[in-house]
């Protein structure tokens, strides 16, 4: 797979998450764990997609 690819999904996956943390934002049922842990994933794969974007710059 290549870089940009893989970069790709990670964008798709974020953008994902984005929309589920707005989801359960307006949801009653979700509560404040649920969401943190949401953004903390949202936040690991930003992390993940800047050192990729960090390493092909590298190169």
């Amino acid at each position: 797979m290549s870089l940009q690819t893989h970069l790709s999904q990670l964008a798709r996956k974020h953008e994902a998450l984005e929309r589920e943390i707005q989801d359960a934002i307006h949801r009653p049922s979700s509560s404040d764990q649920q969401i943190a842990e949401l953004k903390r994933r949202k936040l690991l794969l930003k992390d993940e997609m800047n050192r990729l974007q960090g390493q092909s710059t590298l190169h």
